[in-house]
């Protein structure tokens, strides 16, 4: 085993994870409008209540989360009769962190919205779409290494949500701040939990150009994904060109 994969991985995940950043400083920064803020606000809920772990159609669930906590009940019955516990058990601490990522910041969006959210609230933007359909692709694949180098891909490194967290200004901005802080809270060391993963699956140069490939690939189009989000932070040179002076590569996607 070559223990440098992993990190060269992260190596190269990281100036998106920069960029993303730099998006939502600049997003912050525009002193979005009402308007704006709620068309992030629905953005962000659908993305938690349909979480990439799943990376698969939702047909005949409510949502993503539904079909997670629907396939861990099931699940449930092999107690006892060879069940991986431990897989399970971080499997279903993966999903309550999803419902409350998803309740502090739907908790905000009805502040705004100055009342209970309704169905039809939570609106999924093209660019999550096409990044949920690119991940759906490769945690498919029949490559070890491409599966496992997709969690190192999630969540953008907390970018984002580390950056919300200091948001400041009157008491919506404080609140979606500290929404903010409990994702990230929850998300922090998700990196090193990811790289730890690696070890053992991408052994060989083949395998990690292989994960590398898939890795770029996503991480490109999670910067389409937010920079649409964020109501275009960035027009795509300037995206291309802050990655580029960071070491990052843009790729057509």
């Amino acid at each position: 085993m070559n223990a440098s994969y992993p990190q060269r991985l992260v190596d190269l995940a990281t100036p998106y994870w920069e960029t993303e950043a730099e998006l939502t400083r600049r997003f912050f920064a525009s002193k979005p409008t009402k308007e704006v803020w709620v068309r992030y606000l629905s953005a962000a809920v659908y993305k938690e209540l349909n979480p990439v772990i799943g990376y698969g159609p939702t047909d005949g669930y409510a949502c993503g989360l539904h079909m997670e906590f629907s396939r861990l009940v099931d699940g449930f019955a092999k107690v006892g009769d060879g069940m991986d516990r431990r897989g399970f058990h971080h499997r279903l601490e993966q999903m309550t962190e999803e419902f409350m990522h998803y309740t502090v910041l739907a908790e905000v969006l009805e502040d705004i919205l100055g009342r209970p959210l309704q169905p039809g609230d939570a609106e999924q933007l093209p660019e999550d779409d096409k990044l949920n359909k690119l991940r759906h692709r490769y945690v498919n694949s029949d490559s070890a290494a491409v599966r496992a180098v997709m969690e190192l891909t999630e969540g953008g490194g907390t970018a984002t949500f580390r950056e919300g967290a200091k948001l400041t200004g009157g008491d919506f901005e404080k609140k979606l701040a500290a929404a903010f802080k409990v994702i990230a809270d929850d998300e922090d060391g998700h990196v090193d939990h990811a790289a730890d993963d690696l070890n053992g699956i991408v052994e060989t140069e083949e395998q990690f150009v292989a994960a590398k490939n898939a890795l770029l690939a996503v991480s490109m189009q999670r910067l389409h994904m937010r920079n649409e989000m964020f109501s275009d932070s960035m027009s795509r040179e300037e995206l291309n060109a802050y990655l580029t002076e960071r070491g990052g590569t843009p790729i057509p996607v």
